[in-house]
């Protein structure tokens, strides 16, 4: 089994030079507490930068850093002021960041920041690649490495990759609106299993990938062709045990190892008995929701006068990103709001906000949890959330009441909260009054049931869980049922269409030769593509049938070779070399009358779709219209024509993006079939769609039958990509050359 190489953005570590010395310290946050264990015990790597510009790391420390991360399992990533003032402050943080969260209004659309962003990333991938073998597995993590997974696989595609976004994924119609949208999503789908906080964020991501990129999905299940990519909710925890120890020894410890901070808070409760205390902890950001609270709050003071002098905010906001301007805005706006509360109510002996602009050590935000009655976290977007988590983790006694945004990732977790609307004052405000009035066997009882469901889905788990949900897409990949044409496999081809008499190649025409167009008229041969067939066709004892859905007109125009022959319609006809087009049955089509106004009707209520008017059947298509809509209609148009045509000899078929109307008695498999009355040594038959399937299961034992991309199948062997399907042929070109 190989290594595990995780990928974030910082290291796990925090780098500081003084006086031309290094001080190395380990990382507080919750993606480095939640992979410390993982990261320790495993044989892993972890790469990331270091948080300091290359620029500010005298020459002569740079082995230093570069050994101090080595022994702690690091590998660092080297960036520039300029690559960070782009790469993390301009697109990650002024373009991904807002749009993710649904400020719209704060994002930034810049093309060199976007293009720093790619060379970042690949910057990444780079590293990652030098230490990168197969059969390791890779972990990225979160949204300034969304290209990541892709670079990667690009260079090591046996390599199994994992990624996890810890922010919220936004709705389709807000993604949309970024202009790389089709390169951030194929970035994403290099990965095997993607991860995502909630059901939320990993249906919002499931449906951009249908909307843009047009990927049929199947559950959680991405079907790319030539892989199927999973995604999956994980909710992330907090070292639950941490909290709560750290809590208890609190609780017990001897006052002389008492922090000042706690015994300002034990002051302020000895001399203002009875008052409560409500928490209020967040990184300095405007998708917290911070101004919102402190007027609610403000407004809680006005509409219940009575808590005036009972009730106090204890504020801490962390400061973060403070040279982007939306941010420089809000920490203005802030201070503002906390002046004008606390001069508006403030008396002697009481200030209602107590506001704090810094970080503070663990043992203090400790202090503040386990002192404080109330925690008010209300966030108007927040990928998670682990704050909400922390509070409740550290109620040794099981009381305090948790206020939480239902905006939060994390109030899907913990539905015994006050969960309320960030927008709604009134809610907020009301809310703010039952918590600090809820008796306490009610809190006692919602905490319980909150602790138990934390200590049990801890942060550890999550790394586990998401570990081996991404080890069983390995697996589900060397258990496929459908062997994938390798070397060995082709090897053996090869002999057998070298020695063979006789050969005849069945090939599929789109999605097998020719990938999918939108138009069906643009999937056109190109020169290449006829003089490949052709030549296969022209081989001794060679014979080459191009089997169709398309319309014998089209196809024989672009396929009109003596070489080469030709079955159009799934069967309908047949044409010998440049001989006439031949019908295989007598076929009725007075039905086809009958069914176009259904078939029009659909057209009419789906944008996107056409009919396609064959001699002797009719399809209509929804390849261009809304994916999930035409998915809808194709479900429901099948069910009507059944109903219509039960007793008149015709079926429905599905093929993709088709539903095609024709007589049951034809298909590609006794179209083939009437063709093998000569004795073949080599039948080889190649398709991609659900129709393909007939002739897969008609043909003889001894026919080797590939299915074109990763689907369930009656095929033996399957291979990826259309571009593969010309390589393969080529490669059976030459050997008789």
């Amino acid at each position: 089994m190989g290594k595990t190489i995780i990928i974030s953005n910082r290291l796990p570590l925090q780098i500081n030079i003084s006086e031309n010395d290094l001080e190395v310290s380990p990382s507080v946050g919750g993606l480095a507490t939640g992979l410390k264990s993982f990261h320790q015990e495993g044989d892993s790597i972890w790469i990331g930068w270091t948080g300091l510009a290359s620029e500010e790391i005298p020459e002569n420390l740079k082995p230093k850093v570069l050994e101090k991360a080595k022994s702690q399992g690091c590998i660092p990533v080297d960036l520039t002021s300029e690559e960070i003032e782009k790469f993390y402050y301009g697109f990650s943080n002024r373009t991904i960041w807002p749009l993710f969260h649904y400020f719209m209004e704060y994002t930034e659309f810049d093309a060199e920041h976007w293009e720093a962003y790619k060379q970042v990333n690949q910057k990444y991938a780079d590293a990652v690649i030098e230490k990168l073998e197969d059969g390791d597995t890779v972990w990225v993590h979160d949204y300034q490495l969304l290209l990541l997974p892709a670079l990667i696989r690009k260079e090591k595609p046996k390599v199994t990759i994992g990624f996890f976004n810890h922010i919220p994924f936004p709705s389709y119609e807000v993604f949309r609106t970024l202009p790389w949208r089709e390169e951030i999503l194929r970035g994403m789908l290099g990965a095997d299993l993607l991860g995502f906080h909630t059901y939320d964020y990993e249906r919002h991501f499931l449906r951009s990938v249908n909307r843009i990129l047009h990927y049929d999905i199947n559950f959680n299940a991405v079907n790319k062709g030539n892989r199927i990519v999973k995604a999956d909710s994980f909710p992330m925890g907090i070292d639950y045990n941490k909290f709560r120890n750290s809590a208890l020894e609190h609780k017990s410890q001897p006052k002389s190892e008492t922090t000042d901070i706690q015994k300002k808070l034990d002051y302020h409760k000895y001399v203002s008995k009875g008052t409560k205390l409500i928490i209020s902890i967040d990184r300095l950001d405007y998708t917290k929701g911070i101004a919102n609270r402190i007027r609610a709050f403000g407004y809680f003071l006005e509409k219940y006068p009575e808590y005036q002098e009972n009730v106090r905010l204890i504020m801490l906001a962390v400061p973060s990103r403070t040279n982007v301007p939306q941010y420089q805005l809000l920490k203005k706006e802030i201070d503002e709001l906390v002046g004008r509360i606390n001069g508006k109510f403030a008396t002697v002996n009481w200030t209602p906000i107590w506001y704090f602009y810094r970080s503070m050590p663990f043992d203090n935000l400790i202090d503040l949890y386990t002192s404080s009655d109330v925690a008010l976290i209300t966030p108007v977007r927040d990928g998670m959330n682990l704050v909400a988590k922390e509070y409740i983790a550290t109620r040794t006694d099981n009381t305090g009441v948790l206020i939480l945004s239902e905006m939060a990732g994390a109030a899907q977790e913990l539905s015994e909260a006050l969960l309320i609307n960030p927008n709604n004052f009134e809610q907020i405000v009301d809310s703010i009054k039952y918590a600090l009035e809820m008796p306490e066997e009610e809190q006692i009882r919602r905490n319980k049931i909150m602790q138990k469901r934390l200590r049990r889905y801890s942060v550890e788990k999550w790394a586990k869980d998401f570990m081996t949900n991404l080890r069983e897409t390995t697996w589900t990949r060397k258990t496929f049922r459908t062997l994938e044409i390798n070397e060995i496999i082709k090897k053996d081809l090869f002999e057998k269409y070298s020695e063979a008499g006789q050969r005849i190649l069945f090939l599929d025409y789109d999605g097998t030769l020719v990938n999918y167009e939108d138009k069906p008229e643009d999937a056109k041969p190109d020169p290449e593509l006829i003089e490949l067939i052709t030549s296969l066709g022209r081989q001794e004892n060679t014979r080459v049938v191009l089997i169709s859905g398309r319309d014998k007109e089209t196809l024989g125009a672009w396929w009109n070779s003596p070489d080469i022959d030709l079955i159009a319609e799934h069967g309908i006809w047949f044409k010998k070399g440049e001989g006439e087009w031949e019908l295989t049955e007598t076929l009725d089509c007075e039905w086809m009358a009958k069914i176009r106004p259904v078939l029009e009707t659909y057209v009419d209520r789906t944008p996107g779709t056409f009919i396609e008017e064959k001699n002797y059947s009719l399809a209509w298509h929804f390849r261009k219209a809304n994916p999930e809509l035409g998915e809808v209609r194709s479900n429901e148009l099948s069910a009507v024509l059944r109903d219509l045509i039960s007793d008149h000899g015709l079926s429905v078929l599905k093929g993709n993006k088709v539903l095609e109307i024709k007589n049951s008695s034809v298909t590609k498999g006794k179209a083939a079939g009437k063709l093998l009355e000569e004795n073949y040594d080599f039948l080889f038959a190649i398709g991609d769609d659900y129709t393909d399937e007939y002739f897969f299961n008609e043909l003889p034992d001894n026919a080797t039958t590939v299915k074109v991309g990763m689907s369930k199948t009656q095929a033996k062997y399957y291979i990826k990509t259309s571009e593969q399907v010309s390589e393969l042929l080529s490669q059976f070109l030459s050997l008789t050359h």
